[in-house]
């Protein structure tokens, strides 16, 4: 049985969490959401990504802690050592797939949950979104690397030590989250500005978010070294003369992801 749902609409492909009842990440939902991440990164008519939940009750608890205890002695630890190896290759997968990715939290992201959700490029959700590292209190590691990059380096640790909870408007108040009015739709939220991102050129979506990628722990002077790298590259493409010719011509451009 899948634990994620896709719907492909138009650039826009929705991956949604389906794992009830709160979406617990077991090794086989490691496995799927990085074999459809792979997929869809590699499909030339995707835009946008946009990964979402099916539950009512969270975006993701995080991983399955009755997974974790099934199994005992050696067999336990190869099987906790696999599962290291597919979450950090399944973020990766997330931080770098090629589309620009939004997710949508109407709920808890606790653990692996809340990691998830920072591998994405824009998180949107409503006041019942919340973020929580409970990993110590399970005898674990993990999450605060990742966390480490949208909030500074005292609340990481506060949420690492006391496996304190950041509400939404926390989240918001750092950047971690775009929030938005309990009344509106999150998920239509995040795809009214996948729409507008689809919009794009493909080529130039791509090579823009590994621009940002390839920048984003480089020095400010290395870092736009680097964005002037695909600018050069961006430059010769079809998408780029087309964009300008239709800056000239005063209408829309027509572009072919070349």
């Amino acid at each position: 049985m899948s634990d994620l749902r896709i719907e492909i609409l138009d650039e826009i492909a929705v991956l949604t969490l389906d794992r009830p009842p709160v979406n617990a990440l077991a090794l086989a939902t490691y496995t799927e959401l990085g074999d459809r991440l792979r997929e869809l990164g590699n499909t030339e008519a995707i835009s946008v990504i946009v990964l979402s939940s099916a539950s009512t009750r969270a975006f993701s608890a995080g991983a399955d802690i009755n997974e974790l205890g099934q199994l005992v002695g050696e067999e336990a630890r190869e099987a906790d050592e696999r599962r290291q190896r597919l979450a950090r290759e399944t973020y990766d997968e997330l931080l770098n797939v090629p589309q620009p990715t939004i997710a949508v939290i109407d709920g808890p992201a606790i653990g692996a949950g809340a990691v998830v959700a920072s591998c994405c490029d824009i998180r949107i959700g409503t006041h019942r979104a919340s973020f929580c590292l409970p990993e110590l209190d399970m005898a674990r590691c993990g999450g605060g690397r990742h966390m480490m990059r949208h909030l500074p380096q005292g609340v990481v640790r506060r949420m690492y030590f006391t496996a304190e909870t950041l509400s939404a408007e926390q989240a918001e108040r750092y950047g971690l989250l775009l929030l938005v009015d309990d009344e509106t739709n999150p998920l239509e939220a995040a795809l009214h500005l996948a729409r507008g991102i689809a919009d794009k050129s493909p080529i130039a979506l791509r090579l823009g978010k590994a621009a940002l990628n390839a920048s984003e722990h480089l020095t400010v002077s290395a870092g736009y070294a680097v964005e002037q790298e695909y600018t050069l590259r961006l430059a010769r493409t079809d998408d780029a003369r087309e964009a300008l010719a239709a800056r000239r011509e005063g209408r829309p451009p027509r572009f072919v992801g070349r």
